[in-house]
Order: structure tokens, then sequence, then C-alpha cells
């Protein structure tokens, strides 16, 4: 054995790499960290989470200015000042970044930066130094990708969009997920001109219908052109901006296009075949419920896996991971079932479980009961034309256990959490009934409703 030996190395120093090493480290394990970027915290506090949700805070900033006159408090926007805003957004990320450096030395976790590549089922090289280890984690995460297409480069990713110093003032958004629909909300609060370019009727595809169609009249009311069964072709610059070519014609011009049709899976340059690691058709890493790919000692956490590519995911695998190898927890792992997650839109959107649709599905039309509600919420009393704030529970069985709960509305970023662990524990309408409301909240709605708000099909 030499010095470069690990009983754990993580390829990776985003969310899942950090929490395996850390929690691997805290049992006594010798642990090692291959970042290939300068900067430690991934996707996720670089060019992610954290600066999405820093520009969300100063887009929603804006709109509760606009509604301080209903209030009768006498305020004069202005206006925004978006480079001073990135400014100290990337001071903020910088202090994380640093943050990580210290916890991680704190920790007894080693960090090496460089491109990372196997060289046989234990051995990884960055450049010409070798390291081996009896475990080794793949998380190295994923990255926004750009189509094939004439002109596809005149456009920028979501990581172009976090680099902008100033706002572009005419926008085309392409995509339909998560990503597409929170960065045409952020420049529209801003002012922005913004088009939301999708290839279907509704955007996020995969969520319960009521928020695919909540969504898309909010948008509109909001002033974001959204143009449906829409897919470029080739994009030109010209004299006036940015020309997107569709199969409809051309829409344009545009300071800025930016793509935001999905991610792939960083594994490409991984050498994973020197190690007989398995990936599938798109780059993913298959792997089993603890983690393990096909190859004894080889893990994949993360986004690499192409399951519920979402930070706090990540984080957990990596700690129920580390549970495992070094902690004596041999059954730890983690449950995909029933994540909740938060789409920040204005207003934003909070799920978890089944949506109705999948629900009827998996269980029959006969099994399935669904209530759901839509009001304007308080705050927007005020308001001449308020965001309505929509809520939808899906239920199964006479004891109706609760196995969707769909909302987008003020607040409910914030309310989900709770009611996530009350789907997890397996909670029934009848438990959410006997929950005495708090009010006045928006929240209450979700522990109030009656019959009269059951779906009819």
């Amino acid at each position: 054995m030499t010095d470069f030996h690990y009983d754990l190395i993580a390829i990776g120093g985003g969310s899942g790499g950090l929490s395996v090493a850390q929690r691997a480290a805290s049992y006594g394990a010798k642990t090692l960290v291959i970042e290939r970027d300068n900067r430690l915290g991934g996707t996720c506090v670089n060019r992610g989470c954290v600066p999405k949700k820093i520009m969300w805070y100063g887009a929603q900033t804006l709109e509760n200015i606009h509604k301080a006159k209903g209030y009768s408090v006498d305020v004069e926007l202005k206006g925004a000042d978006w480079g001073a805003l990135v400014g100290k957004r990337e001071a903020n990320i910088s202090g994380i970044n640093n943050w990580y450096n210290g916890y991680l030395s704190n920790a007894n976790v080693d960090v090496v930066h460089g491109d990372s590549y196997f060289d046989g089922p234990n051995r990884i090289k960055v450049g010409d130094q070798l390291y081996t280890a009896d475990h080794i984690v793949i998380a190295p995460g994923g990255a926004p990708t750009v189509p094939d297409l004439p002109g596809a480069d005149l456009g920028m990713t979501s990581d172009g969009f976090f680099e902008l110093v100033s706002m572009p003032k005419r926008v085309a958004v392409v995509g339909a997920g998560y990503i597409a629909v929170e960065l045409a909300g952020v420049l529209r609060g801003f002012g922005a001109e913004t088009d939301l370019m999708i290839r279907k009727d509704f955007a996020l595809r995969s969520f319960d219908p009521i928020i695919q169609t909540t969504a898309m009249a909010t948008m509109q009311a909001q002033g974001i052109k959204v143009h449906t069964q829409c897919t470029p072709t080739a994009l030109n610059r010209t004299a006036d901006g940015i020309i997107v070519e569709t199969q409809n014609g051309s829409l344009g011009a545009y300071d800025a296009v930016i793509w935001a049709i999905g991610r792939h899976p960083l594994t490409g340059s991984l050498a994973l075949d020197t190690a007989g690691v398995e990936v599938n058709a798109q780059g993913y890493i298959p792997t089993d419920k603890y983690q393990k790919t096909n190859v004894d000692g080889i893990y994949a956490i993360g986004d690499v896996t192409g399951q519920a590519q979402l930070t706090p995911v990540a984080i957990a695998a990596g700690r129920r991971l580390g549970d495992r190898l070094f902690g004596g927890k041999t059954e730890a792992h983690l449950d995909y079932e029933n994540i909740p997650t938060v789409v920040f839109t204005h207003p934003p959107i909070g799920i978890v479980g089944m949506t109705e649709p999948e629900a009827r599905k998996a269980f029959g039309e006969d099994k399935v009961t669904a209530y759901q509600t839509q009001f304007g919420p308080m705050v927007d009393t005020f308001e001449d034309n308020p965001h309505p704030t929509v809520m939808k529970l899906v239920t199964v069985g006479e004891e109706e256990k609760v196995v969707g709960i769909h909302m987008m509305g003020t607040g409910v970023d914030e309310m989900l959490q709770g009611f996530a662990v009350a789907l997890k524990m397996g909670a029934t309408k009848a438990d959410f009934d006997n929950t005495v409301a708090i009010h006045p909240t928006s929240s209450e709605e979700l522990v109030t409703l009656k019959p009269d708000h059951i779906v009819k099909n």
C-alpha cells in the first residue's frame, strides 16, 4: 500500500461526493474527494440551486414591491441592478466554497482537483498520479445538454445564464422542464421580454395536470410568451439579434437564447470500461438499492444514476452509503419513493408522491379519489388579478391513504416539507381532516378539503 491508498475515494466534489466522503470520514475512514472543477460544491452551489434561489428572491422582491401599493405603502421602484446582485451572489458562493475547504480539512477528508479516470477496478488516475481505494463512489454529476443543430453555439445553457453580468432585454428559453420555467420566471420578474419555447402543449409534462394548466396560465398572465408545439431547427445571428428558426417559422430577434432541454451525466471521460462498470445508452450508471454498480467496490450516487436528480437525494444517498460501508448499518439505503420537490416558479410549485393519472393507472380508476381546490391567497387580497393557489390531494382505497400532494401558490415551497413527512408516514385523508387548521393560512386548505372538492371525471 502507498500513501495514495484510501478506504474510499469519491469522484466528484458536489453534494453526493462530499456527503459520502464526510460520512465515511466520521467513522475514521481514510477518504479522498476528487473534483474536476477548481471549486467545491458542484452544480448546486456554483451553477444551480444556490445562485438560482438568490435570483428568484430578487425577482420575488420586485413582485412584492409592486404589491406594496395595495397595502397603502408608498414605494417608488427605481429599478434593479442585475450586475450588483450577481456580484453579491458570487461573493456568497465564494464564501460557501471557502467553508467547504475548511470543513473537509477539519473532517480529515483529502481533496484533489483535476480530471480523473479509472485505470482498473480500484484504481483512479488524476493526470499521472495514481490513487487506489477499497471503495470508489462515482458522483461527478451532470451538465446541461446543447442540441445538435446549426447555430446552437449562439445559445447558452443554464451555466451561461449564471455568467450573465447584465440582464438581456429579449430572451428565449427553450425547454419545458423545471429549469426552463424557473429561468423564464426570473428573467420576466426582472423585466426581460421573455419567450418560452416548448415542444408539446404544456410545460412540466411529468407533473399533475392541475400543475401543468395552472403553471401555463400563470406564466402567460405574467407576460411570458409561451410558444407551444415549437421545436427550434437552427439559430442565426443578425444585426438585430439572434433569430430562432422553428418548424413553424422564425422567432426573434433575441439578445440571448437559453437551452434548458435537459442534462446528461458526466461519465464519458471516466474510462468506466477499464473498470468494467456498465452504463446505459444515455450514459447513466445503473445501481441496486445500495448504490452498488455491477462491479464490487464501485458505487454510484446522484445525477449519474438517473434517479431523482435532486441535491437532497444525492446527499441522502451519500450519507446512507457511508453509514453502510463504515458505520455498521448494513441495511442503510435511500428509499426513492415519495421524494418531495419544489419548482421555483412565481409563485412556486411543491409536489410529493403520485400524480392523479399515475395513481389511477397503478390502482385502478375506482380506487382513487382526488380532492382539489383553487383560491386567491390572502396576501393577494388587494391585487386586481391575483395568481391563484391550487392544491390537490390524491388518495387511494376506502381508507383514502394520501399518495400524492400537488400545490402551486405563495408559500407552498415552505409548507410542503411537513406534509411530505405525513405522506411518507402513510397518513390518510382522515388524518388530515383530524388535524386542526392554522387560520388564516393557505396551508389550512389541505386539512379542510370536503366532498365538494372531489375531482369529477
